[in-house]
């Protein structure tokens, strides 16, 4: 076997062409021809097999000849058959395939051969919602299922459980019984593992499981699932097979909708080839002349609502979603990245209708069965009664802020085929397999809390997955509406991308540690877990990688010419000292205050975006923005401190980059480039450099070569200062007479005149600077790789770990010899909300001066959720623990800031602290009704039940802390504080159940 002495693997990829053919090399793939499957596995080294190789094949090439476990009504596909022979040879697996081939068999193998054999098996899944999904899809193919999610526990003494990983992590933790008698955990979409907040659960889980349980690791389509089934292989020393696939049973077809055009254009057909002569008409459609009234104030704006289906003249998704019922292309997904968005669309089509009389009746009749389990009163909230008229004619709405009765009604009658067109999020492209013929884009790029951005090809795999219904759609069709200009590549990467690797998320936690260091056993400390993490190993194999490329550019750097090289230094520090300067002294004077008297139309500015250096040019108008929000105006040139000022600018853009509302790029001064002069809004952050030259502009800017002649003018006044053009003086032209400001400028003209007097600013030997800056570059990076280098992870870990011991020795959970306290013996039960503030509040007294209805609404700051948009008002009983809540926050933030842990205090008390439904929970638990608690906020319906679940499961661990500590008052509050919570809608059973 080949490999490292570790690890051996060997590639065989199978062709379904009427019989399996096995070949040394992947096969080309044709979608609508070939079926592929690429088989690895990772081998401990010294390991021997033991299985009868007549009846299990080899490790390198499994096939399974026995009786099966169990049987099918389809013929399997090889990368079903391939991971069942991996089963039967008892070694764990990883199946990694699209959304729609079909993993799920799979799983059911395992489940089958466990009932065969007399052992019990565990199904996890990362989602409540998705664990009772499974439950009922499980529970009509196997008699002998239970479920256990936190939120509710169906025969826990069942041969096959579905739960939750968090459940698995907690079973782990506590030695359960249970796992004894597992002989098979299946790990439902592992890629999940790469979540930032719950990924940890994950790897956690799979570190201690007992060498003796085998894994089943199902899995969207990944890059590195090769890397994963190694460390698998490391860490439990034992075999791991990959068995991969991309091929879709169903072929797509890639179509781009140009938002305000009209027709398809196909850019990806089924055989995964790019068209890039659509790809061109596409693009000639926002090249048209349309946008002549872009430049009117509401041009751009109304193009957008109008997108969203509350402008004028019918939406595009209208007009999409009525095409696709006309071409019979139903059902359709319509993906929507908010989920304001996705009603507004829904409701958006009330002149459609898709569903026959005899449907809409079955769509009535499961409804008014489905809200029998609702209290009388419930069953005439808006939320309900809005959304029947939408069903009955087909159409339907999926987010996570759905009342879950609601969300689960649409997925049902999705798959029974009377919901025709789905508005969804891309929550819905998550778990089970609920295919539509056709899936719709509303757009291509996303906010992901930091800024807009395409969306990933990982991203769209999963949700373009969900197009095509095998046996039933010939190919499956994807349409993606554009509103800007885009690359050809930005597309092609999206469409035709690799799925995203699966990067490690791992991180300690204190409930980790401290679950750790209470257990008796030394064999799983927190060092074990930070060695074992997929983290370490795929740093440690980063390593080799990261040497030679220090290697290569070591050998850059001594093939660099050096000659002249202290005086380049010189000159070029020289530079930098000017720019810093420069910097510091812009950031004064273009304080608004100080500025707005010079911004006069005319008057020429330098601008400075990022790295991007936009050269000269000339003011227009200066504007107050309406909001600083961002994306307010999509084009603009916008700077990360943000600024209430936003100058019109004339800049020197490259051709064709500024149209369609697209953002504008420089113009570089290369040979032959030639630009065109167009008003760029540019917040005021980014004026880099003012002049004292003022030129006059004419009042109408939209001919063209009204604004080349003012570039000509630009560009002539740069011949006639080849120095530069005379900047304005902070002092003496602007009047500032600020002793910090009055030294900047003194130091700036000293350095001018040492540069101006320094050989190279006469020579100005260009290829000698280059160099010498390229030198410079490589000598750093070489530094920073070293830096990795030296810096071994483990070592940030170990630190880390030992910062966190002293925050738990500091707050009494443990004591000086590591050994768990009381109070962390109560910490040890909670993973729900953070541990550390909440038994602070245990202890310190405050829960015991509430009564359980207040415990409710303060313990409901704990759980993560939606954000109001309303400002918080709060009744008396309730501001006070708040205040308590917030002091102790603030207490420990500033204890784990003393212990070099890396917490900005204010950023932990916001993030730990969050009130927004405090008075909805209070108001709950003190008895009223659901329809009177959802007027009191702007939080989705879906979100307060959420929540609320997850606050009885946090207030049901409370009180097995307090019960673990003896407080037998506290006990008696929490069961108190939970029992409230739980009845009506809050906690009406799930369909699936």
């Amino acid at each position: 076997m080949e490999g490292s002495p570790s690890m051996g693997k060997r590639k065989v990829s199978e062709e379904n062409l009427g019989d399996v053919a096995k070949k040394e090399e992947p096969v080309l793939k044709k979608a609508n021809v070939t079926r592929t499957c690429v088989h690895e596995v990772a081998v401990p080294s010294g390991y021997t097999a033991v299985k009868d190789e007549s009846v299990h094949g080899t490790l390198s090439d499994p096939v399974f000849t026995g009786t099966m476990a169990k049987t099918y009504q389809f013929t399997l596909d090889p990368f079903q058959s391939v991971s069942v022979a991996c089963l039967e040879r008892n070694e764990s697996v990883l199946v990694s395939a699209h959304t729609s081939a079909g993993k799920t068999a799979v799983a059911e193998y395992a489940i089958a051969m466990s009932f065969r054999d007399k052992q019990r098996v565990i199904y996890t899944s990362p989602l409540k919602a998705l664990s009772n999904q499974k439950y009922r899809e499980l529970s009509q193919e196997f008699t002998d299922v239970g479920l256990m999610t936190g939120d509710v526990t169906l025969s826990p003494n069942a041969s096959c459980l579905v739960m939750t990983t968090e459940i698995l992590r907690g079973m782990l933790y506590r030695g359960s019984e249970v796992l004894k008698e597992v002989a098979w955990v299946i790990f439902d979409e592992i890629h999940y593992m790469k979540d930032r907040e719950r990924g940890v659960v994950w790897e956690e889980s799979i570190i201690f499981l007992p060498p003796a349980i085998k894994m089943v690791f199902l899995s969207a389509t990944m890059s590195n699932a090769t890397e994963f089934a190694e460390w698998i292989c490391n860490i439990h020393k034992q075999p791991c097979h990959v068995v991969y696939t991309d091929f879709r049973p169903t072929p797509l077809q890639h179509y781009v909708f140009p938002v305000g055009g009209s027709g398809l254009y196909l850019v990806v057909d089924e055989n995964e080839s790019f068209r890039e002569d659509n790809f061109v008409k596409l693009q000639d459609t926002f090249a048209k002349p349309k946008q002549i009234d872009g430049n009117k104030s509401g041009g751009k704006a109304n193009g957008r609502i109008a997108k969203g289906g509350n402008g004028s003249g019918g939406s595009d998704i209208y007009k999409i979603v009525k095409m696709i019922m006309e071409r019979k292309f139903q059902p359709v997904i319509i993906f929507s990245f908010s989920r304001r968005e996705c009603e507004q669309h829904a409701m958006s089509m009330s002149k459609l209708d898709f569903n026959s009389q005899e449907e809409k009746d079955i769509v009535e009749q499961v409804f008014r069965n489905a809200i029998l389990c609702l209290n009388e009163e419930d069953r005439n909230l808006p939320a309900i009664e809005l959304m029947l008229p939408l069903l009955q004619r087909g159409i339907a709405v999926h987010h996570s802020g759905l009342l879950p009765i609601i969300k689960e009604l649409v997925e049902l009658l999705f798959q029974e085929g009377l919901v025709k067109a789905l508005f969804a999020t891309e929550t819905f492209a998550m778990g089970l397999n609920m295919p539509a013929k056709t899936v719709v884009f509303t757009s291509v790029k996303k906010w992901d809390g930091d800024s807009h951005r395409y969306i990933g090809s990982g991203e769209y795999i999963q949700m373009s997955g969900r197009a095509g219904r095998r046996g039933k759609d010939d190919r499956g069709i994807c349409i993606i509406m554009v509103d800007e200009q885009m690359e050809m590549n930005t597309l092609k990467d999206m469409v035709l991308g690799k799925p995203a690797p699966l990067v490690s998320t791992f991180r300690l936690s204190y409930y980790s540690i401290l679950n750790l260091m209470s257990r008796a056993s030394g064999q799983f400390t927190a060092e074990h877990v930070i060695k074992n993490s997929f983290h370490q190993f795929q740093y440690e194999k980063a390593l080799p990688d990261i040497g030679n490329k220090v290697t290569e550019l070591e050998k850059e750097a001594a093939l660099l010419d050096a000659s002249g090289e202290a005086q380049v230094a010189e000159y070029h520090n020289l530079k930098l000292e000017i720019g810093h300067l420069e910097k510091k002294m812009m950031a004064e004077i273009t304080r608004p205050e100080r500025v707005l008297y010079y911004l006069l139309p005319g008057r020429l500015v330098k601008v400075r975006e990022g790295g991007t250096d936009w050269g000269w040019g000339v003011v227009v108008n200066v504007v107050k923005s309406p909001s600083a929000a961002p994306g307010t105006l999509p084009s603009a040139l916008s700077s990360s401190r943000g600024c209430n000022y936003i100058v019109d600018t004339l800049l020197h853009c490259s051709i064709g980059s500024n149209e369609n509302g697209a953002r504008p790029k420089p113009c570089l001064p290369r040979p032959g480039e030639k630009g065109e002069m167009h008003v760029v809004p540019v917040q005021l952050p980014l004026i880099s450099t003012l002049s004292k030259i003022r030129i006059s502009v004419p009042s109408d800017l939209r001919p063209v070569e009204v604004r080349q002649s003012i570039l000509l003018a630009v560009q002539e006044l740069g011949k006639r200062f080849p120095q530069g053009l005379p900047k304005l003086n902070p002092v003496k032209d602007m009047g500032i007479e600020e002793p910090e400001l009055v030294e900047l400028v003194n130091q700036i003209e000293t350095i001018e005149k040492q540069m101006m007097s320094h050989p190279l600013f006469k020579s100005q030997d260009e290829n000698q600077i280059k160099c010498f800056q390229r030198k410079a570059e490589v000598n750093h990076e070489i530094q920073q790789l070293k830096t990795k280098m030296r810096d071994s992870q483990l070592q940030k870990f170990r630190n880390e770990l030992k910062n966190r011991s002293r925050v738990l020795k500091k707050l009494g959970h443990i004591d000086a010899d590591g050994v768990v306290q009381l109070k962390g013996r109560a910490a040890c039960l909670i993973d729900t909300g953070d541990e550390l503030l909440v038994t602070e509040l245990m202890f310190n007294g405050t829960f015991n001066n509430l009564d359980h209805h207040q415990i409710a609404a303060l313990a409901s700051c704990f759980i993560p959720g939606d954000r109001s948009n309303e400002q918080i008002q709060l009744r008396a009983e309730l501001n006070k623990p708040l205040q308590q809540l917030q002091d102790s926050a603030r207490r420990i933030a500033e204890i784990q800031h003393e212990c070099k842990l890396e917490v900005v205090v204010d950023e932990y008390v916001e993030a730990a602290v969050r009130p927004f439904l405090m008075d909805v929970i209070y108001c709950w638990s003190k008895g009223a009704t659901f329809a009177e608690v959802i007027q009191m906020t702007d939080i989705f319906e879906g979100s307060i039940i959420r929540l609320a679940r997850r606050l009885d499961e946090f207030l049901n661990q409370l009180r097995a802390a307090a019960h673990a500590v003896g407080e037998g008052d506290l006990e008696s509050k929490f069961a108190a504080a939970s029992e409230s919570l739980r009845r009506g809608i809050m906690f009406a059973n799930s369909l699936y159940l």
